[in-house]
């Protein structure tokens, strides 16, 4: 069977809720390695790659606590359950040791389904972020 073609090209953009903005955005600047694109009062905007026809995709983080009816945030209520950014297998292993090295607790797995491996840290508000990258022998 076939249908009308996809129109979707990439992610444009993830958007996470945050308790403590300034800390959070400091985890993805300084121990992620993101660059930061614009920063505002409740909201710090991240790139993290070239997207599609000039947008670059971003990792978005939100301070909503001064939203009426802002009811606090749960990782028991969240709907998210991790954020995966790629990286290359050549920089596996400087990864795992750059991170170790910032005092992060590094979890790594295998995913031979899809030929993947990954590390993973918490950041600071509780979310489980990977770096995958394709290994062929996994």
């Amino acid at each position: 069977m076939s249908g009308p073609k996809r129109a979707i090209r990439g992610l444009g953009e993830i958007g996470l809720r945050v308790k403590d903005l300034s800390r959070t955005q400091r985890f993805y600047e300084e121990t992620i390695g993101l660059e930061l694109l614009k920063s505002f009062p409740h909201a710090g905007f991240f790139r993290i790659a070239d997207g599609y026809g000039g947008h670059t995709q971003v990792l978005a983080l939100f301070d909503r606590s001064g939203m009426p009816g802002y009811g606090g945030l749960s990782a028991e209520k969240s709907t998210v359950d991790h954020v995966a950014f790629e990286i290359s297998r050549s920089d596996y292993e400087r990864e795992k040791d750059r991170l170790e090295q910032l005092g992060q607790r590094v979890e790594t797995a295998e995913h031979t389904w899809v030929h993947c491996r990954s590390l993973s840290v918490r950041d600071p508000e509780g979310n489980l972020v990977e770096f995958v990258c394709y290994d062929q022998n996994v």
